[in-house]
Formats: C-alpha cells, sequence, structure tokens
C-alpha cells in the first residue's frame, strides 16, 4: 500500500533501466480488425511524448493498452523495469487525465484531489498538506471548497490534472485533455501542462490529433495511422524531414506535386526538371513532389542571376491571396507545372517588399534541399 513516501518528488536519479517505459511488438486486435500492428517504442524518464494522428489510428487504443484498461493481444509492456504486460490498472503505477475530466460532481474539489490519497490510507494531516500544495501548483489555490460545476472547464481540467499526479506517479497518461475547451483556453494551458512537467520531471504520454498541440508540447512526437507508427522524432524532425508522404502532408500545410525521376536527385515536374533532395529512386518512377508552402522563396525580378539555385526558378502568376493575420497565402499558378497549382506562405514585409498582389507575375525558387521526394500512394497508381 503506498505511504506518505509516494508523494515525494522524482530525485532525477540515474536508474538500472535503458528506457523507463518499453513497448515491444505489441498487437491489439478487436474480432477481425487490427487496432495495432506491432508496436514498437521506448520512452525515456522524465520525457514528455506526443502520440499523434487522425481519428481511428490507434493512439487511444496504445494508451489504454499502456494503462491496463485494454490489455494487448500480444506483446510486452515494461515500466521501470517491471513487466506490467498483464497487470491489471490498479497495480500499474500511473495518473490518467481524460478528455471529459471526470471529475466527481458532488465531492468538492479538495475532496475529489484527495480521493485517491484517502484511498491509500494516508493521515489526515498529510492528505490536507498534499491537497493544498497541489491546489497551489495548477494556480487555483482558493478553489478547494467549490464544487466542479462551479469552476470553468479550464479549471476542472486543472484539477483532473492535480488529481491524476496527487499519488506522485511515475507515468502520466493524458487522453486529449484539452481538446474540450476553447481555442484560447487550450493554448494557455498547453503551456501550463508543460510547464508543470517539467517541475515534476514526470515521464507524461499525450495523446492528441491537434499538430500545432504536438508540435509545441512534445519531446518527441509519435505519428501513428492505421494502427501503425509512421514516424517517431522531434517536433522539429517530424516536421522538416517527413519520413513519408502521409507524415508530411498531415503535420501542417504540404504542397504535393505529381513528378517522374529524371535522374538522381532530379524530378521533373510538369515540364521542367527540378534538382531534390537524393531520392534512391529508379529513373522514370512516378513519385510525389512535396514542397512546404514557407519554403518557396519569392523573388522580386524575372532574373535567377542572384539565386542559390537557379535551375529551380519559375515564373509564376499570383492567382489569389489569402491575409491570414500573421502573413498572406498566396496561390500560385505557372504554365511550366501545367493544370497543378502552388501554395506560398509570405511574411506581410515580404509582400509590402516584392508588392506582390492577384494577377502580379512573380519568379520563385524552389530550394533543392527543401523539396522532399516519396513513392507515389499505390491507390493512385
Amino acid at each position: 500500500m503506498p505511504t506518505e513516501a509516494t508523494l515525494e518528488k522524482n530525485t532525477g536519479e540515474a536508474q538500472p533501466w535503458d528506457a523507463y517505459l518499453q513497448i515491444e511488438n505489441l498487437w491489439k486486435a478487436f474480432g477481425d480488425f487490427i487496432a495495432l500492428r506491432d508496436i514498437s517504442l521506448s520512452i525515456s524518464e522524465g520525457e514528455f511524448v506526443c502520440f499523434l494522428g487522425p481519428s481511428g489510428c490507434g493512439k487511444t487504443t496504445l494508451l489504454r493498452a499502456i494503462a491496463g484498461l485494454d490489455i494487448q493481444t500480444r506483446g510486452a509492456i515494461e515500466q521501470a523495469g517491471k513487466d506490467i504486460s498483464n497487470l491489471p490498472p490498479a497495480e500499474r503505477d500511473f495518473g490518467i487525465v481524460f478528455q471529459s475530466y471526470a471529475l466527481f460532481p458532488n465531492l468538492t474539489i479538495e475532496r475529489n484531489i484527495s480521493f485517491g490519497l484517502e484511498n491509500a490510507g494516508l493521515s489526515k494531516a498529510a492528505i490536507s498538506a498534499r491537497v493544498k500544495e497541489l491546489l497551489e501548483l495548477v494556480g487555483l489555490p482558493d478553489q478547494g471548497k467549490k464544487y466542479p460545476a462551479q469552476l470553468s472547464g479550464g479549471q476542472q481540467q486543472r484539477i483532473a490534472l492535480a488529481r491524476a499526479i496527487a499519488m506522485s506517479p511515475g507515468l502520466l497518461l493524458l487522453d486529449e485533455p484539452l481538446s474540450a475547451l476553447d481555442a484560447k483556453v487550450r493554448v494557455h494551458l498547453r503551456h501550463e501542462v508543460k510547464d508543470l512537467q517539467r517541475k515534476l520531471g514526470v515521464t507524461t504520454i499525450m495523446v492528441t490529433h491537434d499538430q500545432e498541440e504536438a508540435l509545441s508540447m512534445a519531446d518527441r512526437i509519435v505519428v501513428m495511422n492505421h494502427g501503425v507508427i509512421e514516424q517517431i522524432g522531434t517536433p522539429t524532425d517530424i516536421y522538416r524531414e517527413p519520413e513519408t508522404l502521409f507524415v508530411a502532408d498531415f503535420i501542417g500545410e504540404m504542397n504535393k506535386l505529381s513528378a517522374t525521376v529524371s535522374g538522381p536527385g532530379r524530378v521533373k515536374i510538369g515540364s521542367k526538371e527540378f534538382v531534390a533532395s537524393g531520392n534512391g529512386f529508379s529513373e522514370g518512377e512516378d513519385v510525389i513532389a512535396a514542397i512546404r508552402p514557407e519554403d518557396i522563396i519569392p523573388h522580386g525580378d524575372t532574373t535567377t542571376e542572384h539565386m542559390a539555385e537557379p535551375e529551380n526558378a519559375i515564373t509564376c502568376r499570383i492567382t489569389e491571396m489569402e491575409f491570414l493575420g500573421s502573413f498572406w497565402r498566396c496561390r500560385l499558378e505557372s504554365e511550366t507545372l501545367g493544370s497543378t497549382e502552388l501554395i506560398a506562405d509570405y511574411s506581410i514585409n515580404a509582400v509590402r517588399r516584392l508588392e506582390l498582389a492577384a494577377n502580379k507575375d512573380l519568379v520563385i525558387e524552389i530550394p533543392s534541399n527543401r523539396l522532399k521526394v516519396f513513392p507515389r500512394p499505390t491507390d493512385e497508381i
């Protein structure tokens, strides 16, 4: 049974295991449907990891398997060097926060937070001190006597977070905890959650379908699709160096262009050959070339004299400009590219400096190191 020593924070001292959470060859089937397919993943102590993907990709199923709420069909899970694969949730060391808060409406905020502490048999003095500490930690020191219905959604989620960490769990699981909140509250609270996680040093896994949320909060992102892991990496790696077309397309905006490999490091798009990142494809192979809108470089005139890669320059016409606050989104057409439309994002200063406007011709440069090449999806072949 947990004691008051359970409430001690992590010391950060080196531990004997290589990874705090180790998942090996995990499968989960619901009848004939395979929800998770051979998932392997290592998470270090103190790391903040986001499971990111569209609805039905398996991210919540993986979180529930870690918690023991849905036992995997096969595979192993180790936490802190201990095999927890078949343990019930009550015997696993985690706290969990759900999208719906899941607070007890008939209990005060203090009683909601102290629920697990009371069940652990701690003294009243220890419980009172811990509840006070947690209320201060989540920035709600004066709300203890209220009931959940008297708090805003953001405040209720902070209380749910306080309850989840009350027993100082080794693992904190967050199942889309911010998705039910208003946009401004969500942005504010994600910074608070990240700051709290850093302060506590607790290993954290968060499930989300919100790319911006994952990019701003995670140390590493696990991108999932159809029950498999597409890519694992830092937010910068996931965004700037996507390994698959799915990742490139799912994270942020991406121009996808039908292309044919014309030689080593070269692709033909429309009637023009472009230098691209080394692709390893066979000459003549049909592929997809991709570039992010912000990576397309605008030039103010039709000369290529001062361009880094004049061979990757084309003349376009701006067909439409959309003001999005901090930047302008331009839609570009070029005879060189045929019927393919490009989307380019330019800062307000660039638009002003280059005097960009709808129906104006513009020379753009597509940097070869930002032009990524991916296999064409089989359903397009």
